[in-house]
């Protein structure tokens, strides 16, 4: 009895020595997150590119996958009334069927290669989708959620258009996807084949539009995107409201079917697609070793993965990042596909191997909350670097030389780099 006396005092006091040690480790890096004033030059910086609401400077429309990503700074800088305006935009312009458009420009400067749309319900406006992605109407619901969370305006929900609720509008979006990009056999959204997020396909032509060389796919991306939607949509969802359709259900299947057929729990990481209409690439060609790294980021985001695979993910990610001189986590894919595979995009080139600050700046705020700030804090410390010696805010980055390359005032990076520091910050005051 004494024994184990001796042995539970001396287990607890392991535990508590511990428990002091990261506490005393948490206030550490606390203190040095708060005292970094990288991080206020970056947020200032990016919340005064934020007085803009286009993608950038290559870029004339609003884009709502950009968007999405940067209506947190958007807030800060605006109106809520001017934001809340800009979101209900896109719902002016939905499609018949509930479908989402990508862009939306002032119709004079409507002249870029697109098929554009227009409606009564917003003169004076033009509006394209890059039909090959999936991500237009979770982003839109999306971005919704973030705009309620930071003003606590549950108004936006009960706005009219054109005799249709906000909240009915949102629910038409998701009934689009289930219903149009929806593969029955997997349970599960479809798209078109795409480097992970990228919207532009492999085959030769107008890569954003479908065409009758589409291959049409399975990703993480789009089904990642999708369930974090109806999720919000859930959230968002006054009580009392009855939906159309079981989105609770729909969302649980999903996420049980990405396991099923997504996820490669050998290799601990997503394969790249599931084909439905046969593969656009070689059949001696294994796209399984290409890792998804934005893909796998908006899983981890949706909820689709354990503590430990988290850390996995990201430590793959790390490990194909110190496989080039100027990467960071942000790198599309990796290894890039070969030329021959995919004549539409060049390895190393925009989605096919370059590095988005706009898409590794995501994984920021989930490693804080699975409890990983020092990775966190390490991992946004290149792009916060990357962006300062650039004097500006890029696209996305050449990792073989580190040249910036895109646009340039790229509103994604400025609003996903605004989050990252946001979360840190946020942390460090709870543990200072």
């Amino acid at each position: 009895m004494k024994k184990r006396l001796l042995i539970s005092t001396a287990l607890s006091c392991f535990v508590f020595c511990i428990a002091g040690a990261q506490q005393s480790s948490n206030k550490a890096l606390a203190g040095k997150i708060l005292a970094d004033i990288r991080l206020d030059t970056v947020q200032a910086k990016a919340l005064k590119l934020l007085s803009g609401f286009s993608a950038g400077t290559s870029y004339s429309e609003v884009w709502i996958r950009d968007f999405n990503t940067f209506i947190n700074g958007s807030l800060k800088v605006h109106p809520k009334e001017e934001v809340k305006t800009k979101l209900l935009m896109f719902f002016r312009i939905q499609g018949q069927g509930g479908d989402i458009v990508d862009g939306i420009v002032d119709s004079a400067k409507a002249s870029v290669g697109y098929k554009y749309r227009y409606s009564s319900l917003l003169p004076g406006w033009a509006a394209h989708k890059n039909t090959v992605e999936t991500d237009q109407e979770s982003s839109l619901i999306q971005a919704v959620k973030k705009y309620i969370d930071f003003t606590g305006d549950q108004s936006i929900l009960n706005e009219c258009i054109g005799g249709k609720t906000i909240l009915q509008r949102m629910e038409e979006a998701l009934t689009y996807l289930h219903k149009d990009r929806w593969s029955e056999k997997y349970g599960l959204i479809t798209g078109a084949t795409t480097i992970d997020w990228g919207d532009v396909q492999s085959e030769n032509g107008w890569g954003v539009a479908i065409n009758d060389k589409t291959k049409w796919a399975l990703d993480i991306y789009d089904n990642a995107m999708f369930v974090k939607a109806v999720q919000d949509f859930l959230a968002m969802a006054p009580r009392g409201y009855k939906a159309q359709t079981d989105w609770k259900t729909i969302a649980a299947k999903v996420t049980a079917n990405v396991r099923k057929y997504l996820w490669d729990a050998v290799n601990q990481k997503y394969i790249p697609h599931i084909y439905l209409n046969g593969s656009p690439f070689s059949s001696d060609f294994n796209e399984k070793e290409i890792l998804y790294t934005g893909g796998s980021i908006c899983a981890i985001i949706a909820g689709f993965n354990t503590p430990a695979e988290v850390l996995e993910i990201n430590k793959q990610m790390l490990a194909a990042a110190a496989k080039e001189k100027h990467a960071t986590i942000g790198i599309t894919v990796y290894p890039p596909y070969p030329e021959k595979q995919y004549s539409n995009m060049k390895p190393y080139n925009y989605q096919n191997g370059g590095d988005w600050t706009w898409f590794g700046g995501r994984m920021i705020a989930p490693l804080i909350i699975y409890g990983h700030p020092q990775e966190a804090y390490a991992e946004l410390s290149p792009m916060l670097d990357r962006m300062l010696a650039n004097k500006g805010f890029f696209e996305w980055y050449d990792v073989q030389s580190g040249a910036p390359k895109g646009s340039g005032d790229f509103r994604g990076e400025a609003g996903v780099l605004y989050d990252a520091i946001t979360a840190l910050r946020q942390w460090a005051a709870k543990n200072r």
